[in-house]
């Protein structure tokens, strides 16, 4: 269904961008509901639970303390 999600935090990546957490959250998301493309009734579901776990990722990435 989908590929896996990549580590967005050093050392593995060093520069994430916006588009790297909305990815990693669409594919996330692909995988729980099960859809790569949701119908059009659940399309609105599918785009909000993106955005929130973009968010949640964003935070967690800025809030992270990466010890080297």
């Amino acid at each position: 269904m989908c590929r896996n999600i990549k580590t967005l935090r050093p050392p593995y990546s060093e520069a994430v961008t916006e588009d790297d957490m909305r990815a990693a959250a669409l594919q996330y998301v692909r995988k729980v509901s099960g859809f790569r493309h949701p119908a059009a009734h659940n399309s609105e579901a599918f785009d909000k639970a993106v955005d929130r776990v973009a968010a949640a990722t964003e935070e967690l990435l800025s809030s992270l303390v990466v010890r080297s």
